[in-house]
Formats: C-alpha cells, sequence, structure tokens
C-alpha cells in the first residue's frame, strides 16, 4: 500500500469519515491510516462488499442519515470524541447484524493498521510503548533453493499475445498439497508446471515488518473474512502457499476422524499402515521434531494444563533447531523452516519441474469431457496482466479451500457440492493478562498444546488448546474495542498478554462461491453442536489461564466477558470464577459477537463415495456429475479441499499426506 494520492475513487468526504473513524478507534495518524485502509479494501474487496462500505461512510457522514437513524443532525467527523465513541458502540451492540458487520469491518481493519504499520522511518509510538521490538532474524547464507520459471518476454509486435507451455500435468497452487503433488510426479519422470497466484520470495528479502508480510503473503492482505465478516480468516499465499507462513504445528489428524472417513465416507485406508506410511514419510521429509525453546506464552500452556491433570506436550513442528525469533508468520529469513521452498517444491524443481508466480488460474479446459490444461493471468513482480495456457493431459487443483472450488465453478462445472460443507475450523480466543512479561511476538510460534479435549463428547466435537503467536497487529484486531483509551490500554499491556486458541472440528458448514467479480463468497453457519463446542472450549480456556496464573482475561466478543482477579467475591474467588465460567458457557456467538478466527479452509471438494454429496470420489478425483460415479478425465484434486469432514487439528500433515494419496493414483493412471 502507498502512502500517496488519494486511494481508487474514493470521495474527499468519504476519506474524511473514514479518518475520523481510524482516530476514534486508535488516535494518531488517522489520515494515513485512512489512505491505507482505503488502498487496501479497493484492492482485495469484492466490488460489492466495496460498494456497501462506501455506503455506510456516507450515510455516516450524513447530517440527514443520522438525524433519521440516531436523533442527531451532526456527521460522523463533526462529532466529539465522546459522541463518536457511543455512535460507533451503538453500532458494536446493534440487533441489527448489518451495522454490527460494517463496524467490524473498520475496526478490525484501522485498529490492524494502528499497530502493525511501522510508519514512516520512525519508530511507532505505540510500538515503543508496548515495548514491541521484534527479534531481527539473521539472514540464511544458504540460497533459496528455487526460483520461479520465467515466461518469454512480451513481443512488441504483440504485446497480448498468450503463452503456451506444454507439459505432462499442471498443478495448480503450491501450498502443502500442491508442493507434494508436484514432488511426486516430477520424481517420476512427469514434465511438471506449478502455477502459483501469490508472489515468489527468496528467504534473504521475506518481509520484516507485519504489515509488509500481510500484504505480501496473506490472501487478500490478511483481510480475508465470510461475506459478513462474522469470521477473520487467515490463508497464506505465495510459492511455498500456507507453509511459508503457517506456524509450523505438526499434529496427525485422530484416529476417530480417520475412521468416520473410511465408514461415512468410503474412504479406504485411512486407517492401516499405507496410511501411517504416508505420515511418517512426510514427517520425515519435513524433518519434524518436538520444540525445544518454550516460551512464555507456551509454558503458559504446560504450566496451567498440568495444574490441572490435563494432556499437555511441546508441539513437535517442521523446523531445525531455533525458536529465538518469532517472525515465521513473516516467512523464514534464516532458511530453517521446512516449508515447501525448501522441501517439496525444492524436490520438484530439482527433477525439472517449471514453478510460474503471480499466475491465477481462471478455469480448467475442456475438451471432449476431459482436462487438458489451463488458462491463467500472469502478472510476475506486479508487470502488466499476460494470459497464459498450460496444456497438459493431466490437472490437479491445489490451490486451497476457498479458491480450488471457485476455479472449478469458474470452469463451468455445475456439480451442486462444489463450494458446499466448507470447514474453517473456527476458533474461540481467551486472552489472559499475567503479571510477568509475556511478549506473545517472541520466540517459537506454537511450541505447547494441549490434546485433553481433542475427542469429541455427547454434544461437542474435539479441539486442540494451543497459545496464538500474534504480533501487536493481530492482537489488536482480536481484543475487543469498547473505547478509545479502554482499547489503548489494554493495548499498553500487550507485552504481558497471552491469548488461548482452540482449533474446533466444525459442527455446521459453509459454503465458498465464485462472484461475478471473480472473487470468493464464503458464507458460514455453526450448528448446536459447533457452538456447544465454542462454548466448551471458552470455559476450559480460561480454568487453563487460572490455573496458570492470569490475573485477568476475556472472552473476546462483541460485548467481551471479562475476568479481574482482584474484583467480585473476594471471600470465595472459587466462586466468583465459578459465575465467570457459566457467562462463558452461555457466551454469544450471533455473527458479530463471539470473536470467531480461522486459519484453515477445507472441505469444499470433498471426496467420498457417495456422488451426490461428494464431488471427487475417494482418490480425488473430479466427479462429472452428482447422478453418477463417472470422473471427468485428468482433473484431481490434492489439497485441503478433499477432506469429507474437519479434523479439528491443524491440519498441514494430513493435508500432505491426502495429497501423496491422490498423487499415487495420478502416477498410475497417466
Amino acid at each position: 500500500m502507498s502512502d500517496t494520492g488519494r486511494p481508487g475513487s474514493w470521495t474527499d468526504s468519504e476519506l474524511a469519515t473514514l479518518a475520523a473513524l481510524a482516530e476514534t478507534f486508535v488516535q494518531g495518524d488517522a489520515a494515513r491510516r485512512a489512505r491505507l485502509a482505503g488502498e487496501a479494501l479497493a484492492t482485495i474487496a469484492d466490488p460489492a462488499q466495496l460498494a456497501q462500505l462506501r455506503l455506510v461512510l456516507r450515510a455516516m457522514g450524513s447530517r440527514a442519515a443520522n438525524l433519521l437513524l440516531g436523533g442527531r443532525p451532526t456527521g460522523f467527523a463533526a462529532m466529539t470524541p465522546a459522541a463518536r465513541e457511543r455512535y460507533l458502540l451503538g453500532w458494536a451492540h446493534s440487533r441489527l447484524p448489518q451495522r454490527r458487520s460494517a463496524f467490524g469491518a473498520f475496526r478490525k481493519l484501522l485498529t490492524f493498521l494502528a499497530y502493525a504499520d511501522p510508519g514512516e522511518g520512525v519508530p511507532d509510538p505505540r510500538l515503543a510503548a508496548i515495548g514491541y521490538r521484534p527479534d531481527d532474524p539473521p539472514v540464511t547464507d544458504q540460497p533459496t533453493p528455487i526460483r520461479p520459471f520465467l515466461l518469454p518476454p512480451a513481443t512488441s509486435t504483440d504485446p497480448d499475445a498468450r503463452v503456451t507451455l506444454e507439459a505432462d500435468a499442471v498443478v495448480v497452487g503450491s501450498g502443502a498439497g500442491g508442493g507434494v503433488v508436484a514432488a511426486a510426479l516430477a520424481a517420476a519422470g512427469r514434465s511438471v508446471v506449478v502455477l502459483e497466484a501469490g508472489p515468489f520470495s527468496d528467504e534473504g528479502s521475506m518481509p520484516r515488518t507485519e504489515l509488509a508480510a500481510f500484504e505480501r503473503h496473506y490472501l487478500d492482505h490478511g483481510l480475508l473474512t465470510t461475506w459478513d465478516g462474522s469470521v477473520t480468516m487467515l490463508a497464506g499465499t505465495g510459492v511455498g502457499g500456507g507453509t511459508l507462513v503457517n506456524w509450523m504445528t505438526c499434529i496427525a489428524p485422530p484416529e476417530s476422524v480417520r475412521a468416520e472417513w473410511g465408514t461415512d465416507h468410503g474412504l479406504e485406508e485411512m486407517t492401516g499402515p499405507a496410511w501411517d506410511a504416508d505420515v511418517t514419510a512426510i514427517e520425515d521429509e519435513l524433518g519434524v521434531a518436538v520444540a525445544t525453546h518454550i516460551p512464555p506464552k507456551d509454558a503458559i500452556v504446560l504450566r496451567g494444563a498440568r495444574a490441572l491433570g490435563w494432556d499437555a506436550e511441546p508441539t513437535r513442528r517442521n523446523a531445525d533447531a531455533c525458536g529465538d525469533c518469532g517472525s515465521c508468520g513473516f516467512g523464514c529469513r534464516r532458511g530453517t523452516k521446512r516449508s515447501g521452498i525448501r522441501v517439496h517444491l525444492a524436490d520438484a524443481a530439482a527433477a525439472g519441474a517449471r514453478i510460474v508466480a503471480d499466475a491465477r488460474v481462471t478455469r480448467v479446459i475442456l475438451e471432449d469431457g476431459r482436462a487438458v490444461g489451463v488458462e491463467a493471468e500472469a502478472s510476475p513482480g506486479g508487470d502488466r496482466p499476460r494470459r497464459i495456457a498450460v496444456r497438459a493431459p493431466t490437472v490437479v487443483l491445489a490451490a486451497g479451500g476457498l479458491r480450488t472450488p471457485a476455479i472449478l465453478q469458474g470452469s463451468g462445472l455445475m456439480h451442486p457440492a462444489i463450494g458446499r460443507y466448507v470447514r474453517l475450523h473456527p476458533v474461540p480466543v481467551v486472552a489472559g493478562r499475567f503479571t510477568e512479561r509475556v511478549e506473545m511476538w517472541r520466540g517459537t510460534l506454537q511450541a505447547a498444546r494441549s490434546l485433553e479435549f481433542s475427542e469429541p463428547e455427547p454434544g461437542r466435537n474435539g479441539y486442540v488448546i494451543e497459545a496464538a503467536p500474534g504480533h501487536p497487529g493481530l492482537l489488536a484486531l482480536a481484543l475487543p474495542w469498547e473505547g478509545t483509551e479502554a482499547h489503548a490500554h489494554v493495548m499498553a499491556g500487550s507485552g504481558f498478554i497471552s491469548p488461548l486458541i482452540a482449533i474446533t472440528r466444525d459442527g455446521g458448514e459453509g459454503r465458498a462461491t465464485l462472484t461475478k467479480a471473480g472473487r470468493v463468497r464464503v458464507d458460514y453457519r455453526l450448528d448446536a453442536t459447533g457452538l456447544a463446542t465454542l462454548r466448551h472450549a471458552l470455559v476450559r480456556m480460561a480454568r487453563l489461564a487460572r490455573a496458570a496464573g492470569a490475573t485477568e482475561m476475556v472472552a473476546v466478543g462483541s460485548p467481551a466477558a471479562w475476568y479481574h482477579s482482584s474484583l467480585g467475591d473476594s471471600s470465595d474467588p472459587a466462586r466468583a470464577f465459578e459465575r465467570y465460567a457459566e457467562r462463558l458457557a452461555a457466551f454469544d456467538f450471533a455473527p458479530n459477537r463471539g470473536g470467531v478466527f480461522s486459519a484453515h479452509q477445507l472441505g469444499s471438494v470433498r471426496m467420498g463415495a457417495d456422488p451426490r454429496t461428494h464431488p471427487c470420489d475417494p482418490w480425488g478425483r473430479v466427479r462429472a456429475r452428482a447422478d453418477g460415479d463417472e470422473p471427468i478425465g485428468g482433473l484431481y484434486v490434492g489439497d485441503g479441499s478433499v477432506f469429507p469432514t474437519a479434523i479439528g487439528v491443524n491440519p498441514m500433515v494430513t493435508i500432505m499426506a491426502m495429497a501423496r494419496r491422490v498423487a499415487r493414483v495420478i502416477l498410475a493412471e497417466t
């Protein structure tokens, strides 16, 4: 995001209202944040959503609209600071979901920018005040083992001419699944082209700040949400996909989930030696090892869980012996993270695979009932877009749980289950404040976990409890906003805060659909079991935080649920806490009330035996219709889209194991 001029087609009045919002949420740099926010929204928001947000800004700035809606003929920017606070809190707690959605959209974006933006060449006073001094990790002296394939230069006579590449197989997406499939096919002697919609970053030039990382290597600059804004989602983009920026927690899927996939969805070999061999091979390739450096935020998980007699262990992660910089979510500058660019994509490239960055696939080319390639728009390094086609008899979609179904829909495939059954692993948050300095942004990202509740029980699904290693921008986005000074006060204590998260197995589902503008719309609702799971997790995370010594805690939402150990019934603190636990057990998770987050998008093109409800067969072949089992020749899916259900734990290892399964089928058939 540049900081010059007026972004897009925003009017002066809209920007003035946006700046007033920025100043009300967090004081300082309001005009700069308004410009940054305007540029971000103009770049990544669907035109329909952008039109709605601009309409909201115009209504806020209108004296007549505010007289009609609030009884005061004053535009938002002209209100006193106290009046602005009351205005926004009224929207935050409104009975109208549209108002809550608009409040959440602006609040999340503008508070994130306030703490993620490093400023213009001088130390940001807000970050200095909270003691945020991220480590500057050493830069690797080993070259990144891959380089993107360079398209032939455009000719002056026909600069718009389509570039055509030929291959045995084209893999769309370079994340956990795409990398595994590309490596397997290339190792078997196939000519492989990998198309990645995101950019390539050499490890030595990975982003160094939170804002730069979100702009470069997170889908929609990290501003991805469900259509109504009720679930905030993180998804990686770039060569390496999510493996480039994920938190590296490696957990195998629960056996009960795999057994369900076999019995209820017709997936063979999910609990036998073939599956175990795939997981072992993946973990060996990733160099998975137990975390050796346990930062304070993760020591809290271990300390609290053990005090309660719960399961708690250091995590297993795909990195060499390191844990001192906390910047893995920006991309690993020191080259110790065993991401795709160090493992599977590196293996694929060494075997001759061509990896094309900044190439967004728009459709699969279908001829005579089979896939024969894909079409894409390529903009290497931000250059002028060029049309590209890859002709290949084998097409593997591994663009992630949101983009894979969108490509199929854009290709004219009409199976009614494409884009349905989206799973997000919805995450509730309890943030605890401790007397010791925690600095959640420092050290191993996730060094501990509790699997105490990973298996389901009647009335709830399973989940895993972990610490959240966010930097200040992500923390500011997640924490509740209850007024300018109140939010500033909470953020001032950031160094003492440790958020706990629960990766829950979904109850309920979503849908991903391609909009007219070519973007992905995600609609999502939890069912009663999903809501019960979130509430169960809130109560247990609160118990864990208290057992670990938290003096205050908050369940994230609007309104939030606070607990202060120094308040309440001091003669019976246990009773006071139990009353708090009762509040959490009934926490309101209506859209844009309870805070819900997601870093995993799964299940949107799920595999299974029933052709009516599974767009892929049990081996990853895409079905032509819902009324028959005939697959489309040469078309496969090899990412988390194929999950029949959610799994309730970090999915990277499972995605890679499923991709190995699909790759074996491809090699046997081609």
